[in-house]
């Protein structure tokens, strides 16, 4: 896309930085865009048919993850993997559903060389999988020939917030009134609760809820190799 690559000269030559200087590279877009579409106008360039949207697939290429970002702007996705190029497959209410989503595999490898940059994780030849925690909290799994077969395969699970306190788990029916009551006061008593469950359970999520429940004056200490737990308040 014309636009596109015009975006990027100007982000180099400017040096601002897409996912920092988000004010900044609103405004170089929406300038590219409205120039391009008044050069459009004298019949050189194809019209743009919606501006706000080339607007947001620019912003998606130069600072998002390009084609996956809507998946990532849509709170009901909880899950996006790619199989192989053609075959991109998201998960809504742990229903999967194959998108209408078609890549290349210069394509695929792009955006995992974006989503690892600021994990300083790599993935080549001597490193053939990894595993690593995108900036919003999302999980990357990233596997290569020769372990796969042919094509790169890429999973990301979305760590998606639904509750934030006990409460809020009975609301949505997962807990009775009965058990949170009880969950609280051993949280505040201090006693060892032990949570487990399959991928996607929710442990996290009732994690954040018991963590919620911890009274003010205790000083709470976690071990995580993913920082997926919500800050003690």
């Amino acid at each position: 896309m014309t636009v596109e690559s015009e975006v990027r000269e100007l982000i180099r030559r400017s040096g601002v930085d897409p996912a920092r200087d988000v004010g900044e590279l609103d405004r170089l877009v929406r300038d590219a865009v409205a120039d391009y579409d008044e050069r459009s106008l004298h019949g050189s360039l194809p019209a743009l048919a919606d501006l706000e949207a080339a607007v947001k697939e620019v912003k998606d290429a130069v600072a998002g993850f390009g084609p996956l970002q809507p998946y990532f702007d849509d709170p009901e996705v909880e899950e996006i993997w790619i199989n192989e190029p053609t075959k991109v497959f998201v998960a809504r209410a742990g229903v999967a559903e194959l998108t209408t989503t078609m890549l290349t595999a210069d394509a695929v490898r792009d955006l995992v060389e974006r989503m690892l940059k600021t994990s300083g994780r790599r993935v080549d030849l001597s490193s053939p999988f990894v595993d690593a925690v995108l900036p919003d909290g999302s999980r990357l799994h990233v596997v290569i020939p020769d372990i796969t077969r042919t094509h790169w395969s890429v999973n990301i699970r979305k760590f998606v917030v639904r509750a934030a306190h006990l409460d809020d788990l009975v609301a949505l029916g997962t807990l009775t009134p009965h058990a949170a009551r009880f969950l609280g006061a051993a949280v505040a008593s201090g006693l060892n609760i032990l949570v487990a469950g399959g991928t996607q359970a929710g442990k996290t999520t009732l994690l954040n809820c018991l963590s919620a429940a911890i009274p003010a004056r205790e000083r709470v200490v976690t071990c995580e190799e993913v920082f997926e737990l919500a800050k003690a308040k």
